[in-house]
């Protein structure tokens, strides 16, 4: 399974018999585009699940559809980049400036 992030939805009215119509979505994976058939009805800005291969297929309504990304979910609650903790400042020692006697 994949998190990736909805972008646009895409519109394209020439397809396949087998291909229904169902919604397509495009979504981001990292920084690669990639076209996923939208099975649960997500919406730009949605961070989602997507199944891949033979999962796909089935997700999106039998083993003979032709999808090799489906979404089967949109995630409630996801922060793609978690805070990264913050270390106290080390420890500042006094230094002795040079030829001082110590």
């Amino acid at each position: 399974m994949l998190i990736v992030k909805v972008i646009k939805p895409l519109v394209s009215t020439n397809r396949v018999p087998d291909f229904e119509h169902k919604h397509l979505q495009v979504v981001l994976d990292g920084s690669t585009k990639k076209v996923a058939v939208d099975a649960v009805g997500a919406k730009p800005g949605d961070w989602v699940i997507c199944v891949s291969s033979s999962a796909a297929r089935e997700a999106a309504g039998s083993k003979s559809y032709p999808s090799d990304l489906t979404i089967v979910g949109i995630i409630d609650h996801w922060d793609p980049d978690p805070p990264k903790p913050t270390t106290p400042p080390a420890a500042s020692t006094p230094s002795t400036p040079k030829g001082a006697a110590g």
